[in-house]
């Protein structure tokens, strides 16, 4: 966690500690002004509630974050721990605070919940797939299989994520749209981690028409020339393409190769070049024609 994300929780964290000393020495000075003002005191009553069972929230945060890195400071995580202790804070937080409320207005919580037994079943149904929902998003931060920064492709949606909520994953797709994806959707259909295994190997696709075919052999040679001896490229590969489907009027190729890092900006940065040598190919070819 960086010194930016740290000093907010700091701050919250000792401004909820100084609030609450000083609640809890007016209640030692002003015992008989809290006994003559009745909702003041069940405020303040709800108040120490919120404060005390925040601060113990925000202990237990802190000590189990410090616990988990100092366990893993050896090794790279990929999981979202932080994350999920970070969501599940908050949702103990907002518990607490909707509680206090209640005292306040010196609301028993427990007759509360007890009169809404009856509409329970039928708050479950309403609100199921927001509950599957939390569920799944509470599994995903708590184990190593998706993380912040992962691109991934779930179902039809390809993309990078930027944040995982208990309703959703917000992906960032290649047109820099900002998709929301159900996590249930992480369960119930096919889904690609490329991130999950880092690897240099990486593949160029493209398509070209199929008159283009015949003169394919000249395309070959100038993205092998340009490649050749290329810095980020192993020098493994043939560098050779391959067809992957031949439609109507397309043909669409591919070339594999393998880099030096499995950095993303550095496919991306191969790819460009080979792509604009493509384009320069087309180009070529159609003022020929």
């Amino acid at each position: 966690m960086t010194a930016e994300k740290k000093y907010p929780h700091t701050l919250q964290f000792l401004a909820k500690l100084v609030l609450w000393i000083l609640l809890y020495v007016s209640f030692w000075y002003f015992q008989d002004f809290y006994k003559e003002h009745r909702f003041l005191d069940n405020a303040s009553n709800a108040l120490n509630l919120f404060l005390t069972a925040s601060i113990i929230y925000s202990i237990g945060r802190y000590v189990m974050i410090t616990l988990y890195n100092k366990r893993h400071e050896n090794r790279a995580v990929r999981g979202n721990f932080v994350l999920g202790i970070n969501r599940l804070t908050a949702v103990m937080n907002t518990s607490t605070a909707v509680i206090s409320v209640m005292l306040a207005f010196g609301i028993d919580p427990r007759e509360f919940v007890t009169s809404l037994t009856i509409v329970a079943m039928a708050i479950a149904v309403t609100f199921r797939e927001y509950i599957t929902n939390m569920l799944s998003g509470l599994f995903i931060m708590f184990n190593d299989q998706l993380s912040v920064g992962d691109r991934v492709k779930i179902g039809d949606y390809k993309g990078r994520i930027v944040d995982i909520t208990f309703s959703s994953l917000l992906i960032q797709d290649e047109e820099d749209d900002i998709v929301l994806v159900p996590n249930n959707l992480v369960f119930t259909s096919p889904m690609v981690n490329f991130s999950a295994h880092r690897s240099s190997l990486f593949s160029v696709r493209f398509e070209l028409p199929l008159q283009t075919a015949v003169e394919v052999d000249k395309l070959e040679g100038r993205i092998q020339k340009t490649l050749l001896n290329h810095p980020y490229l192993t020098g493994d590969d043939d560098l050779a393409l391959k067809v992957v489907e031949i439609g109507k009027d397309y043909v669409k190729y591919k070339m594999e190769m393998h880099a030096t890092s499995s950095s993303s900006k550095l496919h991306r940065q191969l790819e460009n070049e080979i792509l604009r040598e493509v384009l320069l190919f087309k180009r070529e070819y159609d003022s020929e024609r």
